[in-house]
């Protein structure tokens, strides 16, 4: 089996759900903040590829593939006509590159262009169907075969170009040959994949370009290449392109052409519904046709610049080459097993609930979430391809409440001023700091009205205050005030905590202690003075009673000596 064609990296995802809102049938599915392509429902139209702006989704590389087959078989190249409006050379000079990598030739698709075409009109000049939807796009193809499938009918039984070429150089050159087709779609890659017996491989002009430089292959622009006049299914890959090509011979058609996914899905659904009859539908999913495709270089020219290089490229008559006939180009189309229960309007109700959207004036249809419509969404949500959060109105109204639920229930003050010391916002714990009664009395004026602002001038100069201890004179209030200003959004933040309670019981504790510390000291001085006194009186008496008893001793050693 082989692997899948377009993938999502999914580490780097940033949440803007870009690829969503370009996803013409959001086949992207977003959970754990991670945006991946649903595959079963995917297209492979290249939009999320071409818009994500962190370049997540990856396309196949198969130049390894290619290399090995160059080096297998013999392998002719089938180059998309859009070829000229990427890298604008002839083909000559392209053929000459790809001889040099390894093909053992090289042709232009709109060889097989011509034998679809001509199927278009032979299918037509029976009068057979009402409605015919041109297969040459794979996208549109695959479009039709999984989400309209009530279509299916009307879409053309023929080859696409890719297919009607290879199965025609199979015939002319035998049934051995690889073909590689060479192009600026996605899809053709998953094309090639489903009909491997006829295409071996599709790959887009960037994998062309690695090769070659891996290689060290220069396109040989001096190689001059008269207008070939048989050529017009070169204008294929151009807005019309196909309609231009065809011979129109059954006049009871109306011939139109639409380019763009969306604008394929709108006349799909009007098929449907039938309301377009007697009608051949150029579809292209691209805008503009190929030459806008996915893989195009569109930073070296403009799409008028593509549509002039294709058209100056076409000549007036068909190619000769092809010798497949329009029975052997013939193809059946198939539908996908693709089912999304749609959930029911209970599901539905809950999950508008869940958005805060139960009132329908909360159903901006914004398309933030990448979804064009609210109902859309809540079904996406049910099924398990978004989350509620995706909705920016839902998440800023979440976070404003968060936000203003914190800031007016903080027993601390709060200040936000701009680099002027305008105030911005403010909370009624500051304002019951400075004596104000609401909030709003304080918006835009000058903090200098209520604070010395050298503190607010500090922190804009890079100091961030913490914790300072204040007194506030003209309030007779003690706060402790913390500062930091936010360069990124030009702010400066002011966080005041009223410590005025306290610091006045620290006060009077400190008032207390030092009283008592004061009487401690009285009674000690008193009481060391008592002792003094008595100790004093303790010494007089002890030194007579020495005297009294030293006159004894002496008294009766004398008696003794006698």
């Amino acid at each position: 089996m082989a692997s899948l064609c377009l993938e999502s990296r999914t580490n780097d995802c940033r949440n803007c759900y870009k690829c969503i809102r370009h996803c013409p049938i959001k086949a992207i599915s977003f959970a754990s903040n991670k945006a991946s392509i649903i595959q079963e429902d995917c297209i492979l139209c290249g939009r999320c590829y071409v818009v994500c702006p962190q370049e997540l989704k990856v396309i196949r590389n198969d130049e390894d593939k290619v290399l090995d087959l160059l080096a297998k078989y013999e392998c002719i190249a089938s180059v998309a006509p859009s070829f000229i409006s990427n890298y604008g050379i002839n083909f000559s000079t392209m053929r000459k590159a790809l001889i040099q990598l390894g093909f053992k030739d090289a042709e232009e698709t709109a060889i097989g262009a011509t034998i679809t075409k001509r199927a278009y009109d032979d299918l037509l000049d029976k009068n057979e169907v009402d409605v015919l939807i041109s297969s040459c796009c794979h996208s549109v193809n695959l479009l039709i075969q999984k989400h309209y499938k009530e279509a299916l009918k009307y879409l053309a039984p023929i080859d696409t170009p890719m297919a009607a070429h290879a199965k025609d150089i199979k015939k002319r050159l035998g049934k051995d040959k690889k073909i590689i087709f060479i192009g600026p779609c996605i899809a053709k890659k998953d094309e090639a994949d489903l009909d491997s017996n006829e295409v071996s491989l599709g790959i887009t002009f960037i994998e062309l370009d690695h090769l070659l430089e891996k290689k060290g292959i220069i396109f040989d622009t001096s190689i001059k290449e008269e207008k070939k006049e048989c050529s017009k299914a070169r204008l294929f890959p151009v807005s019309s392109g196909v309609i231009e090509t065809m011979e129109r011979r059954n006049q009871a058609y109306t011939y139109v052409f639409v380019d763009g996914v969306e604008e394929v899905k709108r006349v799909l659904e009007d098929v449907i519904a039938g309301k377009i009859h007697h009608c051949f539908i150029e579809a292209n999913s691209c805008h503009g046709g190929c030459v806008n495709g996915p893989v195009i270089d569109g930073k070296t020219h403009n799409l008028a610049t593509s549509l002039l290089r294709v058209r100056q490229s076409a000549g007036k008559k068909d190619f000769v080459e092809p010798i497949l006939t329009s029975e052997e180009a013939s193809h059946e189309y198939k539908s996908y097993n693709v089912l999304h229960a749609r959930p029911s309007e209970e599901e539905i109700e809950k999950t508008f609930e869940k958005m805060d959207k139960k009132d329908p004036k909360n159903r901006l249809n914004c398309g933030c979430c990448g979804y064009d419509t609210c109902l859309e969404k809540a079904v996406a949500i049910i099924q398990g391809k978004a989350v509620v959060e995706m909705c920016l109105p839902f998440l800023m109204a979440k976070a404003l409440s968060f936000s203003d639920t914190i800031v007016a229930s903080s027993p601390n003050g709060l200040m936000v001023l701009d680099e002027n010391f305008k105030i911005q916002l403010i909370n009624h714990a500051m304002c019951s700091i400075i004596g104000v009664h609401s909030p709003k009395d304080m918006i835009n004026k000058d903090v200098s009205l209520i604070f010395d602002t050298t503190p607010f001038a500090q922190a804009l100069g890079g100091y961030r205050i913490y914790e300072r201890k204040l007194y506030l004179t003209a309030y007779n209030k003690y706060v402790t005030l913390s500062v930091n200003y936010d360069e990124k959004y030009h702010i400066i933040i002011v966080l005041m905590r009223d410590v005025t309670k306290s610091e006045t019981e620290k006060a009077k504790r400190a008032e207390i202690i030092q009283k008592s510390v004061d009487i401690t000291d009285e009674v000690i001085q008193k009481n060391m003075r008592a002792v003094q006194e008595i100790a004093s009186l303790l010494g007089e008496s002890a030194a007579e009673t020495k005297v009294a008893l030293s006159s004894l001793k002496d008294t009766l050693e004398e008696d003794d000596n006698d």
